[in-house]
């Protein structure tokens, strides 16, 4: 019997500085993942959780919260990006460049920015990442940047 081995990240080495990966895994937002995200971070704006508030202002209907957006779309990346790492160093630049609504499906890309080994230890280096999600009409919502510390092979 054959078995599967799921390959989780990859090494510091496998990163070529700008590079592009298109991550293969995608997920539909439901209207149950957005009421729990709002529940668990205790964000009660009523644009996320009142179909009739949100109605009644600019978009026309319930804006999925843009943290949900950012975690879900930094989750697509794992398998490829930070599934070797240490530890993420840090994100910055979140920007959120269109509203995402209840059924909209993300999709992420990330385009590898640099690289360097650490200096202090020699089976890890720095990498430095910059992610756009999109949402099934190809329209980017999200980008941000981010580092990590990833192990070498």
């Amino acid at each position: 019997m054959a078995m599967h081995i799921m390959r989780m990240g990859n090494y510091f080495e496998d990163f070529e500085v700008g590079a592009e990966i298109r991550h293969d895994l995608a997920k539909t937002i439901f209207e149950s993942d957005n009421n729990l995200f709002s529940l668990l971070t205790m964000n009660h704006h009523p644009v996320h959780i009142n179909a009739d508030y949100a109605s009644k202002n600019q978009h026309g209907q319930v804006l999925v919260v843009g943290t949900l957006v950012f975690s879900l779309t930094v989750g697509i990346t794992v398998a490829d990006i930070s599934g070797k790492a240490i530890a993420n160093l840090g994100y910055e630049s979140v920007e959120h460049l269109a509203p995402v609504h209840v059924g909209d499906t993300i999709y992420a890309s990330t385009k590898i920015l640099s690289k360097r080994e650490s200096e202090s230890k020699n089976d890890r280096g720095v990498v430095s990442f910059e992610t756009t999600g999109f949402n099934q009409d190809g329209v980017a919502v999200i980008r941000f940047r981010r580092s990590a510390l990833i192990k070498k092979a």
